[in-house]
C-alpha cells in the first residue's frame, strides 16, 4: 500500500466554498496537492486518470470562481472529473470508485449535488448546461451560471456543434470551456483536430507564450511593460477564433489551462462581464503531472492498479485471450483474403482491437471520432459503393447511431458489418456502459442479421460468416474481458445463416442460450446432474433469423423450456416466445421462461456481482430449472 501523500492544504479544504476564501497562491498550492491526490486514490483503485490529471487547474480555478452547486458545472466527458470529486466532499469515498456501492467513475445526478448532470457518453455537455441556463432565464429556481467544460476529444461529436448553433442562436449567458488536450482516449482525428491546433501552434501565440512566462523578467526594463501588456492581451485575445464567433460565441484563448494565474483572470473576468454565450479555450495536457502517464500514448487515459513511482500497472495474468484481440486478429486474417474488408472505429481503436488491423492495413481503418451517426453512415456508404465495412463500435456507443442503423443501412439493406464490443454487464464502468440493449434494438429491425458469440470459438466463426454475408446488415455482439479458455481453430469457418446447435442432449427441460452466458449455463447444468436432472442445452447463435426448427424440436421434445440472454426483455427471449405462441406451442402445455436482464440500471461493481444482480449466474439459472420443474430448492418451493 502507498503512503498517504502529505496534503496539508487539500485537508482543509470540506468542499469548493472553503476554496473561496483562500488566497490566488494558496489556490496554486492546492492545485498541486490535489494532482497528487488523484494520483494516489486511482493508484489504489484502478480508473481514469489522465484525463482528470489534465484538468486539476482548471477544477480548481471553476469551483473558486463560481458558486457551486448553484451553478451548474458540467463535464464532458465526466471521466475527467475525479479531481471535481475530490474536492466536493467525496475525497474520504474515493477508493470505492468503480467498485460495488462505491462512488461512479463518471458524474452522478443521484451522488452529488455538485454533479448536477450525468455525462459518460461524450458531446452532451453544452446541450445541458443551454438547457440549465435557458432554465434560468425562464425563472427556474437555484440555478446560477452554467458551465460546460468540454474535452478529451469530445468537440469532435456532431451533437456539440448542434448546441454551439442553437446558444448562439438564444444569444443567453452560457459558458463553454474548452478543454483542449489534443486527446481523447485515443490521439483526436478529423479537421476540427487539425483547426484546434492551429490556434495555439503559430508564431504570434508563441510569441505571447513566451512573453507570458518567465521570459518577461530577462528582458531589458524599458521592454518589460509591453511584455506585460502581451501577456494580458493573450488572455483576451480573438486569434483563430472565428469559427466560434461565427457560430454566435464570444471567443477568448487559447490561454494556458495550466497557469493558474491565466485561469482565474480570465474566469473572473468572464463571470463579471459575460452577456451572452462565450468559450474559454484552455491548452492542457493529458496525464500532466505524472511521467508514465505523460510517456504512454493515451496518456493515461484508463489504469489498473499501479506503482505510483513507476507507473507499473498491476494486472492479474489472464490465460485465455480477450475477446477483442480475438476478433481483431481474425478480422487481420480475413482482410489479407479480401482486400474490400475495411475497419471502421469511433475513436476507441485500442479498445475494439482496431489498432492491430490499422497496423497490418493502414490504408483500410477509419477512425471517425466521437461521431457514431457519421461512423454508421459512412459504412453504409462504403458498403454501397462495394466495400465491405466491419463497423465497429462498442453495444452502448452503437446506441448514438441508432437512427443511421435504421434509416441509413437497414432500410436500404447495405451489408454493413457490425462488430459489437462490450455486449452485456461491463463490470467497473457500469450502467452507462453496459450493453444491455443491442440485442432488442437490432433484431426488430427488418433485413438484420443477428449473432451472438457463446466463447471465443464461436468469435471466430461469426467474424468469418460476417465477412462472407454480402444480403444485407449483420451484426455480431461479444463481451468485455478474456474468453473461456476454449479450443480455438486456426480460422474461423462460415456458420449457417439462422441455424444453432444443440451443445448437450438431454430430457425433461431445455436451455437454449444466446449469448456469452453458455458457461454459466454448463455451471449449472453440472448442479443439476448432481440432483438426478440432466438438461438439454443448445446454442442459439443467432436472434434473428431464429433457428425455428430447433427450437420447435426443443419445445416438443421437452416439458419445459428457458432461454438466457444478456439483454434486456424484447430481444432474443421474445421473439422466441413469439414464435412459441405463433406455432401453438403453449396449447399444449409447453412451460416457457425467459431470463433477461432486469427492468433497471444496474450500478458499478465486478461483472460477477452485477449479473448476480441481475439473476444471470450459473446459481441461479439452477433455481430457475428447479422452479419450473416445481422442485423444492432448501426445503421450500423456488
Amino acid at each position: 500500500m502507498t503512503d498517504q501523500p502529505s496534503t496539508p492544504l487539500l485537508n482543509r479544504i470540506a468542499g469548493p466554498a472553503d476554496l473561496r476564501a483562500l488566497s490566488d497562491l494558496d489556490l496554486g498550492r492546492v492545485a498541486d496537492e490535489l494532482r497528487t491526490e488523484t494520483i494516489h486514490a486511482v493508484s489504489q483503485t484502478g480508473g481514469h486518470l489522465g484525463a482528470g490529471l489534465g484538468v486539476v487547474e482548471l477544477t480548481v480555478a471553476l469551483h473558486a470562481v463560481f458558486n457551486t452547486p448553484r451553478d451548474k458545472l458540467i463535464w464532458d466527458v465526466s471521466h475527467q472529473c475525479y479531481p471535481h470529486k475530490i474536492i466536493t466532499g467525496r475525497r474520504d469515498r474515493m477508493s470505492s470508485i468503480r467498485q460495488k456501492d462505491g462512488l461512479s467513475g463518471f458524474t452522478k445526478r443521484t451522488e452529488s449535488p455538485y454533479d448536477p448532470f450525468g455525462a459518460a457518453h461524450s458531446s452532451t455537455s453544452i446541450s445541458a448546461a443551454l438547457g440549465f441556463a435557458m432554465g434560468r432565464e425562464l425563472g427556474a429556481d437555484d440555478v446560477g451560471d452554467a458551465i460546460a467544460v468540454i474535452g478529451d476529444g469530445a468537440l469532435s461529436g456532431g451533437m456539440a456543434y448542434e448546441a454551439l448553433n442553437h446558444a448562439g442562436h438564444l444569444k443567453k449567458r452560457l459558458i463553454v470551456v474548452l478543454n483542449d488536450n489534443e486527446m481523447s482516449i485515443a490521439p483526436p482525428v478529423g479537421a476540427m483536430s487539425s483547426y484546434l491546433s492551429r490556434l495555439y501552434a503559430g508564431a504570434p501565440f508563441q510569441e505571447f507564450k513566451a512573453a507570458a512566462k518567465g521570459a518577461v523578467g530577462l528582458l531589458p526594463p524599458p521592454f518589460q511593460e509591453g511584455a506585460r501588456r502581451a501577456k494580458e492581451m493573450l488572455k483576451g485575445m480573438t486569434v483563430g477564433g472565428t469559427l466560434f464567433e461565427e457560430l454566435g460565441f464570444s471567443y477568448v484563448g487559447p490561454i494556458d489551462g495550466h497557469d493558474m494565474d491565466q485561469l482565474l483572470q480570465v474566469l473572473r473576468t468572464v463571470k463579471v462581464r459575460a452577456t451572452g454565450p462565450i468559450l474559454i479555450h484552455a491548452i492542457t495536457q493529458k496525464g500532466k503531472g505524472f511521467r508514465p502517464a505523460e510517456g504512454r500514448v493515451d496518456k493515461g487515459h484508463a489504469t489498473a492498479k499501479f506503482d505510483v513511482v513507476t507507473g507499473e500497472q498491476k494486472k492479474a495474468p489472464s490465460n485465455a485471450p480477450s475477446y477483442t484481440k480475438v476478433f481483431a486478429q481474425n478480422l487481420i486474417k480475413e482482410a489479407a483474403d479480401d482486400d474490400r474488408i475495411v475497419a471502421i472505429t469511433a475513436a476507441m481503436p485500442d479498445g475494439t482491437g482496431l489498432n492491430l488491423f490499422a497496423e497490418r492495413f493502414p490504408a483500410r481503418c477509419f477512425d471517425v471520432g466521437i461521431a457514431e451517426q457519421h461512423g454508421v453512415t459512412f459504412c453504409a456508404g462504403l458498403a454501397a459503393s462495394g466495400m465491405k465495412p466491419f463497423c465497429t463500435i462498442y453495444s452502448t456507443f452503437l446506441q448514438r447511431g441508432y437512427d443511421q442503423v435504421v434509416h441509413d443501412v437497414a432500410l436500404q439493406n447495405l451489408p454493413v458489418r457490425f462488430a459489437i464490443d462490450r455486449a452485456g454487464l461491463v463490470g467497473a464502468d457500469g450502467a452507462t456502459h453496459a450493453g444491455s440493449f443491442d440485442i432488442a434494438y437490432l433484431a426488430n429491425l427488418p433485413n438484420f442479421t443477428v449473432m451472438a458469440a457463446a466463447d471465443e470459438a464461436e468469435l471466430c466463426h461469426m467474424v468469418a460468416t460476417a465477412a462472407r454475408h454480402d444480403s444485407g446488415p449483420i451484426a455480431f455482439r461479444f463481451p468485455r474481458g478474456e474468453g473461456v479458455g476454449c479450443e480455438m481453430p486456426e480460422r474461423g469457418t462460415p456458420l449457417e445463416i439462422g441455424k444453432g446447435r444443440i451443445v448437450h442432449e438431454g430430457e425433461r427441460i431445455a436451455i437454449l442460450s444466446f449469448g456469452a452466458r453458455l458457461v454459466e449455463i454448463e455451471q449449472a447444468r453440472e448442479s443439476l446432474i448432481a440432483r438426478g436432472i440432466t438438461p438439454t442445452v443448445a446454442d442459439a447463435r443467432f436472434a434473428k433469423p431464429l433457428d425455428r426448427d430447433l427450437i420447435l424440436d426443443l419445445a416438443a421434445r421437452h416439458e419445459a423450456l428457458i432461454t438466457i440472454e444478456e439483454g434486456v426483455v424484447g430481444g432474443f427471449g421474445s421473439h422466441v416466445a413469439h414464435l412459441l405462441a405463433e406455432e401453438g406451442c403453449f396449447d399444449t402445455g409447453l412451460r416457457y421462461r425467459s431470463m433477461v436482464l432486469p427492468d433497471a440500471f444496474i450500478d458499478q461493481a465486478g461483472p460477477r456481482d452485477m449479473y448476480a444482480e441481475a439473476g444471470l449466474n450459473a446459481e441461479d439459472i439452477e433455481t430457475r430449472v428447479l422452479s419450473l420443474l416445481d422442485i423444492e430448492v432448501i426445503g421450500k418451493r423456488a
